[in-house]
């Protein structure tokens, strides 16, 4: 059957440098938004410490005046974004500059925010009580993971640790104006890193294509970071050394962040917000993975042409076979590619006490991400979800 082909609108205003060394002109690219730049990372480690010395040498040679805000946590909180918000608005920096993971960029784009508007940059997320203004500050995103997409989204997740809450400001108006995507930047990620941010860029692609709004132009993006992803991460789990595949998964991060930002995410990222926020010390795509197998076996049936589609990404030979067939193998594809890549777990092995899967099940509902899901599911069943991934075999 062809699918009618439906009416979008696709919005990317990120100039993206992408490349080995680009680095290197962060001085010149910053020096276009003002004197003074707020650079945000986590605390210097053997692994950063160069990099962020790089960068702030590159800025000082540009004439930018430079401040260093170096306490991102993970699952970035909204006291550590305060504090970065009060060292800009003291030293009136007029660029945020985020280096390193989705934390260090989606806090740059919080301290823009809560830097140069009233309230706390939590006020501004979904179904607050505030919106973001033309005041909020130009952000440059330099990622080095690849898999969270934001230095190409609209989007900086933040927690509330008192609510226990994981949520996020999303507004065109965070897209950060410039993206310097060097895979240099990524060779030292540890393995397990490389795993759990390759499997969040690949469900970011993977739920933008299955999304109900999904378009030709997200299509396009999102199954081309899928191929990529299938392709480059088992191998660059091997050798981590491989530049190729660190390129590769560079570019699919990005590919998949640039579908993201104009379609969105669907059940799984949902539920993974919802672990994230009463368990901070998971990583978001671990508890993506814990869920993805059940949730392709739910959800498939509702959506049988797409879900063969990224079946046959895995294994070529089912174009032979009807999409109802394919799209039933993907769960057993899935869990393949989970171990082959070191992410097969079940709640339990990532700590998460089963006491807490109600509550998990009721904050999913907190966010939207359900709603556009193919099949959308009950509390009750996504629930009945969480306590079928609670152990692994």
């Amino acid at each position: 059957m062809i699918e009618v082909l439906r009416s979008f609108s696709y919005y990317q205003p990120t100039r993206i440098h992408f490349g080995f060394g680009k680095l290197e002109e962060v001085g010149k690219i910053a020096a276009r938004y003002g004197k003074k730049a707020l650079l945000v990372t986590v605390p210097p480690s053997p692994a950063l410490e160069p990099v962020f010395e790089r960068a702030k040498h590159l800025l000082k040679e540009s004439g930018v005046e430079v401040a260093h805000f170096d306490k991102v946590v993970p699952n970035p909180t909204t006291e550590s974004i305060s504090q970065g918000a009060e060292m800009a608005k003291s030293l009136r920096v007029q660029v945020v500059i985020g280096l390193g993971g989705g934390s260090s960029i989606d806090t740059a784009k919080a301290i823009a925010v809560e830097a140069t508007h009233e309230g706390t940059a939590w006020d501004y997320r979904l179904f607050g009580e505030r919106r973001v203004t033309e005041r909020v500050l130009p952000v440059i995103a330099i990622p080095t993971t690849s898999g969270t997409g934001s230095h190409v989204t609209a989007v900086s997740v933040l927690t509330n640790p008192q609510e226990r809450f994981k949520s996020a400001i999303v507004d065109p108006l965070l897209f950060p104006k410039e993206a310097i995507v060097d895979p240099d930047l990524v060779m030292t990620l540890p393995q397990h890193l490389t795993a759990s941010t390759g499997f969040d860029a690949f469900a970011h692609a993977f739920e933008s294509y299955i999304h109900v709004n999904a378009n030709p132009y997200t299509d396009l993006l999102a199954l081309e970071a899928i191929r990529l992803i299938v392709r480059f991460l088992p191998p660059l789990l091997r050798d981590l050394s491989n530049r190729e595949a660190r390129a590769r998964m560079a570019w699919a991060d990005t590919l998949a962040g640039l579908s993201i930002a104009n379609c969105g995410t669907t059940l799984p990222h949902g539920i993974a917000m919802s672990i994230g926020g009463k368990t901070p010390w998971v990583m978001h795509g671990e508890a993506l993975s814990v869920v993805y197998p059940e949730f392709i076996q739910r959800t498939a049936p509702y959506a049988l042409e797409r879900f063969a589609a990224i079946a046959r990404i895995f294994r070529p030979e089912l174009s032979q076979e009807k999409d109802e067939i394919a799209a039933q193998e993907l769960r057993d594809i899935m869990v393949s590619f989970l171990k082959e890549i070191g992410m097969w777990f079940g709640l339990e092995d990532l700590h998460i006490p089963k006491e807490e899967l109600p509550e998990i099940a009721e904050y999913t509902f907190k966010l939207p991400d359900y709603t556009v899901n193919p099949w959308v599911p009950t509390k009750e069943e996504v629930l009945s979800l969480l306590e079928s991934v609670y152990s692994r075999n």
